[in-house]
């Protein structure tokens, strides 16, 4: 029997794609009227110091060029939530890139041309910007990102290790990362009563209209936030960034319309990056691959602005069954940008160093990696002692091995070639952890028998809209297309932000509460609609309070098969395929589309994306899109995605766990596992680029 309209799981289309293909779909970019100043950013040309003066004469001398905001006359701001956000309120430099003035002009070519015309002079002192794994700045913080401690134990893991007969002890490395959106950060400001609007590139404009109203010291009524399309974020976009405050600061000293778009090359200095890691990890195990002792230590760096530790060590808490245990987060601030969120924070670059070391593992025992891990499998969670609310990494890894044609591979390293081409296949397991956050929204009923419901969700291209609907038509028993779905301002019922994976549930959650009750006062109700209809508000608050007594999480497994050129090094991935367990999937096409892009988003971690630090000048080489290189459609032409059908009542109206991100971990493991099965050359190092491949090579 196929599936009805509205049921959850179906494959319906998205609902704004035909305006996103025919460019009726307005960005943030796109709020443009009549007598709209554009604005132009002046970064900061040093890595640590102050401004000690700023010649605005030539800028203000080019046409169009309406005035310059420096330190000394812009707005002055109330302390706002997020440092990064204090801009151009004082003389210091904290980093390379930290803007330092703002042109204000009546085109983007007149505004960009006042900016390179301004002359700034600087007092410098010495910086420090390069990461190391003994940097004598290293300190172990209080909580690493989202509120983990930093330091966990159990048992004695450094003794267990010593005794165990078979050991790991590597340590693997990862440069800066950065997300790069199709749609660069850009916001349009405009006052009118008293009362700002903003339409910003966000993934959660109630939680910018709560920063802005704080920055300028305003009530919050008094703010609005759009976001309605977001041309993706993967995390840059999940905290108000400085372009925001800049242009409702310059809309306010000018009192017209301030739009305000960053160019790509700014990106790297202003809206956060992955972290560079150096992670040692040590494995210890008896001869049949049982381990009795992980443990999993972390050097990150961070900024002198905010202190931000990425929470690579959490997924060995939670991963493999092991009496001993002792994972450790440390964090050295340097004269950086500041780090955030990016595309499965923690676990993304976790999870490559504890997959290749179990990988590492497997070959020193000669087990298969599949098997090692099943032999593995915790009955609890390790680290909490709780038990799962559902866990089903072994099916995962048994129906990818049956899809992939896993046992049929030799498993000696270096054996099969095709031509120049040395060919290999890996593995890798991936988790993430089930979140929900505080979200509100309404569900109104009207006379003609349509449905409207409110939640400031943020749909940042993953289909957010589309699924909304589908779990309000399945609450209320009725045909998606009677419902209408708004998002994306924060005049609507307050939503959490489009991140960690937990957009759905948290919408979702309060979306079916909403319906649901609508649906029992519609039950109640005797004779026709009033004309002003019938609207119930509902909210996660409860359950967003509530600590569950499982352990939620989504599982994975990845399977890649890869060719290593022999002569030049390159390599290309042949073969992707990932099978999850990620709760009840509430839409198949919008779902496999998401599992499709975080396993490409996991290829461009393995072979092409980084970014490097110059020690000299303390910025980012790879400022753009011709030095930062993402993967392609021509770089993976097999890549398939999965899921294991998985009844898991323990999580929220829909029983479904976040899909967003586990795509992304564990495909930069199984690649990496993939190339040294290739090649018989281990390389603990991403991103795998030819240059390193090459000395390994016969």
């Amino acid at each position: 029997m196929s599936e009805s309209p509205q049921a959850l799981g179906a494959p319906v289309v998205r609902r704004e794609g035909r305006d996103k293909v025919t460019g009726s779909a307005r960005y943030a970019a796109e709020h443009t009227e009549p007598g709209c100043l554009y604005g132009w950013i002046v970064p900061a040309g040093v890595a640590s110091g102050r401004v000690t003066a700023i010649r605005t004469a030539d800028a203000l001398a080019v046409p169009g060029v309406r005035t310059v905001l420096t330190h000394d006359n812009a707005p002055r701001l109330e302390e706002p939530d997020d440092p990064i956000l204090a801009v151009l309120q004082n003389d210091r430099v904290p980093h390379w890139g930290w803007p330092v003035a703002l042109v204000l002009a009546e085109t983007p070519e007149s505004a960009r041309a006042g900016a390179e015309a301004v002359h700034v002079e600087y007092a410098t002192t010495g910086h420090d910007v390069v990461l190391t794994a003994d940097h004598p700045g290293l300190y172990t913080p209080e909580k690493a990102n989202g509120g983990y401690p930093a330091v966990r134990e159990r048992g004695d893991a450094g003794r267990a290790f010593d005794a165990a007969p078979v050991r790991i002890d590597a340590t693997y490395t990862m440069r800066g990362l950065h997300n790069h959106p199709m749609e660069p950060h850009a916001s349009t400001a405009r006052w009118a009563d008293g009362h700002l609007t903003v339409h910003d590139s966000s993934q959660g404009s109630s939680t910018v209209r709560d920063s802005l109203a704080q920055a300028l010291g305003l009530d919050r009524d008094r703010v609005t936030v759009v976001s309605e399309h977001v041309g993706g974020g993967f995390g840059s976009k999940g905290t108000p960034r400085p372009q925001a405050v800049l242009a409702s600061m310059a809309a306010r000293h000018t009192g017209l319309t301030v739009q305000l778009a960053l160019p790509r090359r700014y990106m790297a200095s202003i809206v956060g990056h992955r972290a560079p890691t150096v992670q040692r990890v040590r494995l210890g195990a008896d001869r049949d691959g049982v381990l009795s002792s992980v443990s999993h230590e972390i050097a990150t760096h961070t900024s002198r602005v905010k202190e931000f530790v990425e929470q690579a060590a959490v997924p060995a808490r939670i991963m493999y069954a092991s009496p001993h245990s002792r994972t450790e987060h440390r964090v050295a601030a340097l004269d950086v940008p500041s780090p955030s969120w990016m595309r499965a924070p923690g676990e993304a670059s976790g999870m490559y160093a504890l997959e290749s070391a179990m990988d590492e593992l497997a070959c020193a025992l000669g087990i298969d990696p599949v098997e090692l891990r099943l032999r593995n499998e915790p009955q609890t969670e390790p680290d909490s002692g709780r038990p799962f609310s559902s866990r089903n990494l072994a099916a995962c890894l048994s129906e990818g091995a049956r899809r992939f044609g896993w046992y049929d591979r030799d498993p000696q390293p270096a054996t099969r070639e095709d031509g120049p081409w040395l060919l290999g296949t890996g593995v890798a397991s991936a988790t993430y952890p089930v979140l929900l956050s505080e979200s509100a929204a309404s569900a109104h009923a009207a006379p003609d028998g349509a449905f409207r419901i409110g939640v400031n969700a943020t749909d940042i291209g993953t289909g957010a809209r589309t699924v909304l609907a589908q779990i309000a038509a399945s609450a209320l028993g009725v045909p998606q297309e009677r419902v209408t779905i708004d998002i994306g301002s924060s005049d609507l019922p307050a939503g959490s932000v489009a991140g960690g994976s937990s957009g759905t549930a948290s919408w979702g959650t309060a979306v079916h509460k909403a319906a649901t009750a609508l649906t029992g006062r519609l039950a109640e109700h005797t004779g026709p609609l009033p004309p002003e209809g019938i609207t119930v508000t509902a909210d996660t608050a409860e359950e967003a309070a509530q600590e569950s007594p499982y352990a939620r999480h989504a599982f994975g497994a990845h399977f890649a098969e890869v060719a290593v050129d022999s002569l030049t090094g390159e390599v290309r991935v042949r073969r992707l395929l990932g099978v999850y367990a990620a709760g009840r999937i509430l839409n198949s096409r919008t779902a496999r589309s998401q599992f499709i892009g975080g396993m490409v988003m996991g290829l461009g971690m393995a072979l092409t994306e980084s970014s490097t630090m110059d020690p000299l000048f303390g910025d980012f080489t790879e400022c753009d899109l011709a030095s930062y290189h993402v993967p392609v459609c021509a770089d993976v032409p097999d890549i398939q995605a999965h899921w294991i059908d998985e009844d898991d009542p323990h999580l929220n109206p829909m029983g479904s766990k976040g899909i967003g991100e586990i795509g992304i971990v564990g495909t930069a493991a199984a690649i990496g596992n993939a190339v040294r099965h290739a090649t018989g050359a281990r390389l603990r190092e991403l991103p795998l680029t030819p240059d390193k491949l090459l000395p390994y090579l016969p």
